[in-house]
């Protein structure tokens, strides 16, 4: 058992409870707030997202132990929050509202919207609540409801939290605490301690001027490794040009030459009727001496509204066999948005398997044809992958495993 000491609705709450324990079924469970709802708890209908920090969060797959010392806000703790009041007789009015199961939720998701975003448009409005469903409404009474308390707010000038529309902060809600504007909202988070190197894969000089948050830590983090039939200076030398290495990579491809170790590109992935294109850019760093390196880097989907940050560190060394390198990779990511509901880090890890194959690849076949005295401009093999297809040859080939492990201990 775990002590949890959390601030729920400005008052200080601690119970004694499993580590497994999510967040929602704290609030429930130990301190009666059952205005908090619990629906997929799989973290995509929205039904439990409370504020943590000022943050909306998803309470069904947050740990409660991870919140210790945090700041925790129920549909409750809003009874006489100025915009929830606002929100409640707009969704009213609006009929933004029938069973009234997701209205937790949603009050929360569009409370947060009213004092991030200064004009947004329907669409704006809903892709930013996206990920709180509703199976009665059709939605068009909650849009409504949320512009017109845009509106009337603006009217009053009140405006939006200054540079609110974008978050500059990304990674598990709770593990820190919020700066309080005027008003009481959280307008910036104070992650925890930064997050210990990945692996042995990177350099110390990596940390020495990020020019991304130095606290940054990601949600989910795996390795990989793969073998190159060529010589690891080779190999090493080749990582060091930066659109070669990206023009192997499918669906990837860069705006400019880097300068002074930051580039900016974008990438296309596709899961089944899905297309998605990241726009980012990232900072890329190597360790001569001990031949590994580091690419940090963040992007955005503006069509699904979705963004993903990344830190890539990459170790090269030689191989078993003479002639041939090593490189092992710890790659550790951060989805937020309309994807992250493909994030989970099992599925991830496996597509990515894949995506390094295609890598690996594409790099020994440009490899070759340099060593043959080619152009270094020669076609990768491979262009692009649709997860999708990836997704259902991971799904059955877990298939494939479980049957095998059941017939296996007959």
């Amino acid at each position: 058992m775990n002590t949890v000491t959390l601030k729920v609705n400005g008052k200080p709450a601690s119970a004694d409870i499993e580590a497994r324990m999510h967040l929602a079924d704290f609030l429930r469970d130990t301190q009666n707030l059952t205005g908090t709802h619990i629906g997929c708890e799989h973290g995509v209908c929205g039904a439990c997202t409370i504020l943590v920090d000022g943050v909306p969060t998803r309470s069904c797959i947050t740990f409660a132990v991870a919140c210790e010392q945090a700041e925790v806000t129920t549909v409750e703790g809003l009874d006489a929050d100025e915009v929830a009041t606002e929100l409640r007789a707009a969704f009213s009015k609006e009929h933004g509202l029938q069973c009234g199961y997701c209205t937790p939720g949603m009050i929360v998701s569009a409370r947060d919207v009213v004092l991030r975003m200064q004009e947004p448009t329907e669409h704006e409005i809903r892709v930013a609540m996206s990920g709180n469903l509703c199976r009665c409404t059709g939605y068009v009474g909650i849009v409504r409801a949320i512009q017109g308390v845009i509106a009337a707010r603006r009217a009053r000038g009140i405006a939006a939290i200054p540079g609110g529309d974008h978050r500059k902060a990304l990674g598990p809600a709770g593990s820190g605490h919020a700066t309080a504007s005027a008003n009481g909202t959280a307008t910036r988070i104070r992650t925890s301690p930064a997050a210990p190197a990945l692996a042995a894969a990177t350099p110390a000089k990596a940390a020495a001027a990020p020019r991304q948050e130095a606290d940054w830590k990601p949600q989910t983090t795996f390795t990989e490794s793969f073998v190159v039939g060529h010589p690891v200076d080779e190999v090493w030398a080749f990582f060091d040009r930066i659109g070669e290495v990206a023009s192997c990579l499918p669906g990837a491809s860069l705006a400019g030459e880097p300068v002074d170790g930051h580039v900016e590109g974008q990438i296309r992935i596709k899961v089944g009727p899905i297309s998605a294109e990241f726009q980012g850019v990232a900072d890329v760093s190597r360790d001569e001496a001990t031949r590994t390196g580091t690419i940090n880097g963040s992007g955005k989907d503006k069509r699904s509204n979705s963004a993903t940050r990344g830190l890539i560190g990459y170790a090269v060394k030689p191989g078993d066999k003479p002639g041939e390198t090593r490189v092992d990779v710890s790659i550790g990511y951060t989805l937020t948005g309309v994807l992250a509901q493909f994030g989970r880090s099992g599925l991830v890890q496996d597509v990515a398997g894949r995506l390094i194959a295609a890598f690996v690849k594409n790099l020994e076949a440009k490899l070759s044809h340099q060593s043959g005295g080619g152009d270094a401009e020669a076609p990768p093999v491979i262009t692009e992958l649709d997860a999708g297809s990836l997704v259902s040859s991971v799904i059955l080939g877990r298939i494939k495993r479980f049957f095998a492990a059941l017939f296996g201990r007959r």
